[in-house]
């Protein structure tokens, strides 16, 4: 009729009157191919289990993560439950093939749902930035398009050049496939922590460079860099700068995070063009799209090329305090020559703070401190900066005058713009400023004060005991990014540094650099020597909401390495050991993946995944074709296969004994199913003893079990009791998977190096599995133990606990509700060993703790004696 079942009793009808040594191999040999298949589903059930899992925490959790998260969990998760599919169906062919198109079906809307969108319209490969208005940031990316809007407002100078567009960037990402080689590398490549990310964006910026232009990308490129000669003579050199889209946003500026160039020589557009869009894939720039749950795709680069701007002096001009949106004061930063030694916080900058008179914009106060390491461009020597003479070097950037018409300059963009901004500015030897760049200034909600905040100047030397106290460490800088943080000290000198950042530290550099942006979405607080709060890295500070103090000299050398500090941002000190904050001083920070385009990308596709509708195994809706989710088919797998194993109406023929009860010693009923080796010799009969196991892993795990008798059931009081009651009364299976024959009982499936344990203590369910032979690459042990009768609340109070005392042992846990997940890999036969002595202790020891676990006293006792047990597990013999 089909199906294994019916050709195997055909064939022991067959072979009747054969021998019987080759019908029971005949038979045994089927026996064990459905042990394999089922050995197979229960490993990725337990995989797929756990992917899911992940991908639960991943929505909740504060931790950010990217496109490949969620595309390679996906992939896991389909792949583990497909195979869970084949494999129930080799167990019992003809009866589950249905299962394979509804995973087909559900796979296909994944992929659909996670594919990246389409690629964009047909468009000019290249356009000139006189051409371009606030709309045409889709294909020319913010920076480009606002620098061409801005050239329509009166009395307002832009460099004129051109950008090399969206179309022409998604031509250079399909010229030899190269946007698929790079979600190749995505991947495969993909590691975890900081130093995966940095090895990964290696690869990626490697392939992109080695990428030749597209010949029509390069012939536009020499078209608009023609015109720009025919303007600007032989000696045009260029600045040539990152335009992405979604760049410049008031929540997302992407500061500081993509590559510009200065000073390129007109031969060399094409390589630096693949350098700036390269770092589209830069270690700084993927961590600030991790941390805000951008995807790739939501970024095309486009490029900026401009002529260089000649630059007495440069800076930054903001329309209002970033940290108090009430506040429209305006702060200007300046130095000598270029603008970049502001934005990337490398050089003390010159400062005015103005106010808003009814005549215009008036000085409020001025601090200079850039005549004291003020820098020109040297000629022929690109970005390499030269001292200038003293004459210069003791004069401020801008004169009082100059400082007036450049606020009344921003001014007019705040008000053409409908919004206070983030401008980048260069005084020209003509005396006229060019603006450069323009983008929304982010804000702060502030305290509505309005309050103008004024500079600091350098910070004073660290404070003495008996002047503010021994608890103050440091008093001064500049507030760059409001809060408070407290966390170990970690000073960061070179970006090698950054690879061994610790979570919720405090991190001290001397020089306000981007290149720290990966390390914010970790830090508790940030304090520069230098920087100020028109820098790049002070704008991304504040849109991670990490509390931030720069122009702290001495910082470095007053601060203890490794010390417990708190850095009270708003009152620019900084305190020894962690303080406690007052509720009312500020909101818990939230992560700002929540709400992102990946946190929704993951939170669609795990609507696929997660739920579980299918919760009736007696059902007549339990089918195949009512699976909705890989969570249903896991469910599904789960049920009938075990159904097929054990259920003695689906029994296949078996040889006498192939499952068979353990003579033990112990109340509980346990069956062995011996999956090949597991046994020390040929046993005849439907028992087995403990003397006939051969299995090192069960042997392990029973000397746990049996170490000490249980205690029996603690006590319960009358509210224990009722919640007992109550809990059963509500859901009677607890758990999505308790309600089986299978669970009912408890099986060891066994080799010689395996181990599968499923057991079933009233409401408590749990899973362990171990692989313990001479490969420790391959070897790993793990538990999954849920369920209950008490209320959650206890339930959870009993995982955690588990969870405590498996953690001390080195596991990696998982706790979600009242589900634990543990597991050790790459271990040692031995230490394998050992930890199953834990798990099977245990098993047996922590069963109904739950009930007591509101109770102080009890639970304290109970929890103890659990503890005092592991303690004693040595040595010792199993229970015969």
């Amino acid at each position: 009729m089909g199906s294994l079942r019916r050709l195997l009793r055909s064939l022991a009808g067959l072979l009747r009157d054969a021998p019987d040594p080759a019908r029971e191999a005949a038979l045994l040999q089927a026996h064990r191919e459905r042990c394999l298949n089922f050995r197979v589903l229960l490993a990725a059930n337990n995989r797929a289990l756990e992917l899911m899992g992940a991908m639960q925490e991943a929505l909740r959790g504060p931790r950010a993560f990217g496109m490949n998260f969620v595309r390679a969990s996906c992939t896991a998760v389909s792949a583990e439950v497909l195979r869970m599919a084949r494999a129930l169906c080799a167990l019992a062919p003809g009866r589950y093939e249905a299962l394979l198109p509804r995973h087909a079906a559900i796979a296909g809307r994944l992929e659909a749902l996670l594919a990246p969108g389409p690629p964009p319209a047909p468009g000019p490969l290249v356009l000139p930035v006189a051409a371009l208005r606030a709309a045409d940031a889709p294909r020319a990316g913010g920076k480009a398009a606002m620098l061409g809007e801005l050239g329509t407002l009166p009395g307002v100078r832009v460099p004129r050049g051109f950008v090399v567009t969206v179309s022409g960037f998604a031509a250079f990402m399909a010229h030899q496939d190269l946007r698929v080689e790079l979600e190749r590398l995505g991947q495969t490549q993909a590691g975890s922590g900081l130093d995966g990310l940095y090895s990964l964006s290696a690869a990626l910026q490697q392939r992109i460079v080695a990428t030749p232009l597209p010949p029509a990308l390069g012939e536009a490129l020499a078209a608009g860099l023609a015109e720009l000669l025919a303007a600007h003579g032989p000696g045009l050199r260029l600045a040539v700068r990152s335009s992405a889209v979604g760049e410049d946003a008031a929540q997302t500026s992407f500061a500081g995070q993509y590559r510009s160039e200065l000073n390129v020589h007109p031969d060399s557009l094409g390589d630096v063009y693949r350098d700036v869009v390269a770092s589209l894939y830069g270690a700084t720039a993927m961590a600030y799209r991790l941390g805000r749950g951008l995807r790739d795709e939501d970024v095309p680069m486009a490029v900026l090329v401009l002529p260089m701007v000649p630059s007495l002096c440069g800076g930054v001009a903001y329309t209002a305090n970033p940290l108090d949106a009430a506040d429209r004061t305006l702060t200007v930063s300046a130095v000598h020559g270029l603008p970049k030694a502001v934005v990337d916080g490398s050089d003390a900058a010159d400062t005015w703070l103005l106010a808003r008179g009814p005549q215009g914009p008036e000085l409020v106060r001025a601090e200079h401190t850039a005549q004291e390491t003020a820098y020109v461009p040297g000629a022929g020597e690109g970005l390499e900066r030269e001292l200038l003479d003293a004459a210069t070097a003791g004069r401020p950037t801008l004169e009082p005058e100059a400082v007036l018409r450049l606020a009344r300059l921003a001014l007019a963009v705040e008000a053409h713009c409908g919004g206070p901004q983030d401008i980048e500015w260069a005084l020209e030897p003509d005396g006229e400023f060019t603006l450069l760049q323009a983008r929304p200034l982010g804000l702060a909600a502030g305290d509505g004060s309005g309050a103008a905040q004024a500079p600091a100047a350098a910070a004073p030397p660290p404070a003495a005991e008996g002047s503010d106290g021994p608890s103050v460490l440091y008093r001064g800088g500049v507030t760059a990014s409001s809060g408070i943080g407290s966390g170990p000290v970690r000073v960061a000198r070179r970006p090698a540094d950054a690879l061994g950042f610790p979570e919720g530290a405090v991190l001290v550099a001397p020089l306000a650099l981007p290149e720290w942006a990966p390390l914010l979405s970790r830090a508790a607080a940030l304090v520069c020597e230098r920087g100020g709060v028109t820098g790049h890295l002070a704008t991304v500070a504040r849109e991670f909401a990490v509390p931030a103090l720069f122009a702290c000299q001495g910082a470095v050398a007053a601060l203890p390495e490794g010390g417990e500090v708190t850095v009270d941002a708003d009152a620019a000190v900084i305190l020894a050991g962690r303080r406690e904050v007052a509720p009312q001083s500020r909101e818990p920070r939230r992560s700002p993946i929540h709400g992102s385009p990946v946190h929704q990308a993951l939170d669609r596709a795990a609507e696929l995944v997660v739920p579980l509708r299918l919760l009736d195994p007696q059902g007549e809706g339990f089918r195949p074709e009512a699976c909705a989710t890989l969570h249903d088919i896991t469910r599904f797998c789960h049920e009938k296969a075990v159904a097929e194993m054990f259920d003695p109406d689906n029994a296949l023929p078996l040889p006498e004994g192939a499952a068979r009860r353990l003579v033990c010693g112990v109340p509980m009923q346990y069956w062995v199913v011996d999956l090949g080796g597991g046994l020390a010799r040929a046993v005849d009969g439907p028992t087995v003893t403990l003397d006939d196991i051969a299995c090192a892993p069960m042997l392990a795990l029973w000397r746990g079990m049996t170490a000490q008798p249980w205690a029996g059931p603690p006590p319960v009081n009358a509210r224990g009791f009722l919640s007992v009651l109550a809990e059963a009364t509500a859901n009677p299976d607890l758990e999505a998977a308790a309600a089986s024959r299978f669970s009912e009982r408890n099986y060891f499936m066994i080799s010689k190096t395996f181990c599968n344990l499923h057991s079933r203590f009233g409401f408590h369910f749990s899973i362990v599995e171990a692989e313990a032979g001479e490969d420790p690459g391959g070897n790993h042990v793990s538990l999954r133990f849920n369920g209950g009768a008490a209320d959650r609340q206890r339930r959870e109070l009993r995982a955690r606990f588990i969870a405590g005392l498996l953690e001390e042992r080195g596991m990696r846990v998982d706790v979600t509700g009242d589900a634990l997940a543990a597991r050790a890999e790459a271990l040692a036969a031995p230490r394998v060993l050992e930890l199953l002595e834990v798990l099977g202790y245990l098993v047996i020891h922590t069963r109904q703790l739950d009930m007591i676990m509101a109770d102080p006293v009890e639970s304290a006792r109970r929890t103890r004696a659990v503890r005092d047990g592991l303690l004693a597990l040595a040595g010792g013999s199993p229970r015969r």
